[in-house]
């Protein structure tokens, strides 16, 4: 099993939900996150004083999935969250190695 931590610009976001929903990806999480990479942030103006805005608003998505499933999982959030610009984002893979389901018990892939 593996957690796919996705960070995505946040327009992006029904985009990418949809996608995940049409290849059967039963439930995700989403955080709203600040960060910077390359895009290092812009200047705005506010009441004509012009200031530096270094952390961007993004969103980080959760994914729990199979490893069959993994593949696929990275190619549709990567499709769904290009625009083809600096700052799009990243995705981290990282092994579960264990997963249980409060509700009812169940352990491993079964609770995923």
């Amino acid at each position: 099993m593996k957690m796919i931590n996705a960070i995505i610009k946040p327009f992006k976001l029904d985009d990418v939900r949809e996608a995940l929903s049409e290849i059967g990806v039963q439930g995700i999480t989403v955080t709203e996150v600040k960060g910077f990479g390359r895009q290092k942030g812009h200047t705005e103006l506010y009441r004509g004083a012009e200031y530096v805005v270094d952390f961007l608003p993004k969103l980080k998505i959760e994914v729990a999935v199979t490893d069959a499933a993994l593949d696929q999982t990275i190619e549709t959030i990567t499709k769904a969250a290009n625009t083809g610009k600096i700052g799009d984002g990243k995705i981290f893979i990282s092994d579960i190695t264990q997963a249980i389901r409060i509700r009812t018990g169940e352990s491993g892939e079964e609770a995923i």
